[in-house]
Order: structure tokens, then C-alpha cells, then sequence
């Protein structure tokens, strides 16, 4: 059972921790692309599964990580500077800030998908520890190797999930912060604060970023906020603790509110992997490039994925409130939907 800590939150102070970090982010965010332009860190479009025309700048998720961290701490260090609430935000924040600083190397020197990859691995088996250890994994299974297996495999796969699936201007914000809202109604419903003030920081900076990344899109989050994001959101949801009659329910809800880049990772290695190349070879075959393909305009697609994202969520927050026989229908109904999805999208053309 998570611990939930002596911080409380009232529903004024979460609107005060969406706009501070909306006027973060999106402040932020013009200055990191003035800085990427003088710099010279661009994304070019010189790969064949890159789909815009001109150069857009890096260093979104520099702004997006700087909002996010220090709205967080300033929140806990005014609210309730315990000792206890500061190491659970640093638990949380530390690991994807590491993560962060790696993807943005990755942005300037374009590291190998092997040393990415041993990164989130690392990161993944960081957090599983520390969450295991403090009784603060959400669903345990009553077995710590079972748990840190599956809060391993959580981490790196949400972690590479959500930057798979920021191909799109604005597909990657606009979803990240679909579920976040979703996840924090969650977690304030069930009492667990630090979680719903967390996420509700993250919405506010996913929609201060959009406002620069939405289509045209004058900025990219790059591998540095996609990774920082995957991390932030695989650790909070793993913490979350849903008041559910059943397992089953319980390990469905944070794997509901990431539903959609799930959707888009599993469609795009499936599609590889039957053509015989590399998961983690880049190309045309997400979610967005089949809608694009089916000619949905790019700012439609964007939204659709949203919208999706949304369904999926509301999924997840009505969960909690039904019985067992309801918990099971309704997850039944959103595994089918998932699994129909899945049958459309893969049955496109892959480029």
C-alpha cells in the first residue's frame, strides 16, 4: 500500500499549480527556442521517416523539465517542506530529470538506440528499488522480484512508449496531457495528493508547451522532454493505488490512461518486426502517419489521438466508482476497443 503523506492540497491550490506551471512552460519555452536557434540544435527533416519540410528547433523538453521540476518543489517547499514529501518528489523527479539530461545529449550528439535503451533500463531498475523498498509501488503482487520485474518493464516500456509516439506537432503534449488530468482526478479522489498535485503540474506544463508545439509546430520537445515525460509518467502511475474491488482493474487503470502510445508503440513494432527491421529503426508507421495516410490532416490526427486518449481515461476515472462484475465489463469493453483499434490501425499501409 502506498504511503500517503501528511501534504494537502485544496481544489483552489490545484488551479494555482496548473497556472504556475502553464506560465512556466510557456514562458520558458520562446526562450529555449531562441537558445536552440543561436545554438544551432535543430531537428532537420534529413531522415526518411521525418515528415515535416523546414528545420525546427530542439530544447522544448529543457523548458518543459525546468516547469515541471521547479513548480513541483516550489509547491511542496510552500505547502509542507517535510523531510518525507521532498524525497517523494525527488524520488519521482530525479530519475527523469537524469533520464531528461541523456535525451538531450541525444538531441545534440544523436546517441545509439542501444545506449538509450541501457539508460531507461538503468533508470527503470533505479525506481523499481526505490519504490519497492518504500512500500510505494501502488498494486503490489506480494512478491518483490515479481514487482520489480514488472516496475522495470513499466518504466522503460512507458518510457519509450511516449517517445515513440512524439512524431506528430503536438500529438506527444497534447495526449501526455489527456492522461495526466485524467490520472490526477484519479489520485485526488483516492487521497493520494502528492500524485494529483504532480500530475496536475504536468498538465498545466503539456498545455503551456502546446501553445508553441501545437501545428505549425515553432518547437519540438525533443528526445530530452519525451524522455523526461515517459519516466515522470511511468513512476506516478506506477505509485497510483485506485480504490478497485479486483487486480485485474487495479493493473488496468495506469495501463488505460497511457493507453494510446502503448496503442502506437505495439503498431509500430508489429509492423517493423513482420518487415524485418529494427523496433528501434525510425519510420513512417505510427498512429499519426496512418491517419495522415487515410487523409486526416495533421492537426485533426493530432486531436483524434487526444480524443482517444481521453476515452481511455474516462475509462479509467469511472473504474474506481463500479462494482466487480461492472469493473470487469467495462475493462473487458476497453480491452476490445484497444484490441479493435489495434486490428485497424495495423491493417494500413505501413508507409
Amino acid at each position: 500500500m502506498i504511503h500517503i503523506s501528511s501534504f494537502t492540497v485544496s481544489r483552489p491550490e490545484y488551479l494555482l499549480l496548473f497556472l504556475a506551471a502553464f506560465i512556466a512552460v510557456g514562458s520558458l519555452t520562446p526562450i529555449f527556442r531562441r537558445i536552440a536557434i543561436t545554438r544551432n540544435i535543430w531537428d532537420a527533416p534529413i531522415s526518411q521517416h521525418k515528415t515535416h519540410k523546414e528545420p525546427v528547433p530542439y530544447l522544448g523538453g529543457v523548458a518543459i523539465a525546468i516547469g515541471v521540476i521547479s513548480i513541483t518543489y516550489a509547491s511542496v517547499l510552500i505547502k509542507d517542506r517535510t523531510l518525507h514529501n521532498i524525497m517523494l518528489a525527488t524520488s519521482i523527479l530525479l530519475p527523469a530529470a537524469i533520464i531528461g539530461v541523456i535525451g538531450l545529449m541525444d538531441d545534440i550528439k544523436n546517441l545509439s538506440a542501444l545506449s538509450r535503451f541501457i539508460s531507461q533500463t538503468v533508470a527503470g531498475i533505479v525506481i523499481s528499488v526505490l519504490l519497492i523498498s518504500s512500500h510505494n509501488v501502488g498494486t503490489p503482487t506480494g512478491n518483490r522480484l515479481i514487482d520489480a520485474v514488472i516496475t522495470t518493464v513499466w518504466v522503460v516500456g512507458i518510457t519509450n512508449s511516449i517517445n515513440f509516439f512524439d512524431n506528430l506537432d503536438g500529438g506527444a503534449a497534447g495526449t501526455v496531457g489527456v492522461s495526466s488530468i485524467c490520472l490526477a482526478i484519479i489520485a485526488f479522489i483516492g487521497g493520494q495528493l502528492l500524485i494529483a498535485g504532480m500530475a496536475t503540474v504536468i498538465f498545466g506544463a503539456m498545455v503551456g508547451f502546446l501553445m508553441w508545439n501545437k501545428s505549425p509546430a515553432r518547437i519540438y520537445m525533443g528526445d530530452a522532454g519525451a524522455l523526461f515525460l515517459g519516466v515522470l509518467m511511468a513512476s506516478i502511475t506506477i505509485r497510483l493505488d485506485p480504490s478497485v474491488h479486483s487486480k485485474v482493474a487495479a493493473f488496468s487503470i495506469p495501463i488505460l490512461l497511457i493507453a494510446v502510445p502503448i496503442l502506437d508503440t505495439t503498431v509500430a513494432v508489429t509492423s517493423r518486426l513482420k518487415r524485418g527491421i529494427s523496433p528501434f529503426q525510425g519510420g513512417r508507421d505510427h498512429l499519426s502517419h496512418r491517419l495522415v495516410r487515410l487523409g486526416v490532416q495533421r492537426p485533426t490526427a493530432a486531436f483524434i489521438l487526444w480524443s482517444l486518449s481521453g476515452v481511455f481515461g474516462l475509462i479509467a476515472i469511472f473504474i474506481p466508482h463500479l462494482g466487480v462484475s461492472a469493473e470487469y465489463l467495462l475493462v473487458g469493453v476497453a480491452a476490445l476497443s484497444w484490441l479493435g483499434l489495434y486490428i485497424f490501425f495495423i491493417l494500413q499501409a505501413d508507409s
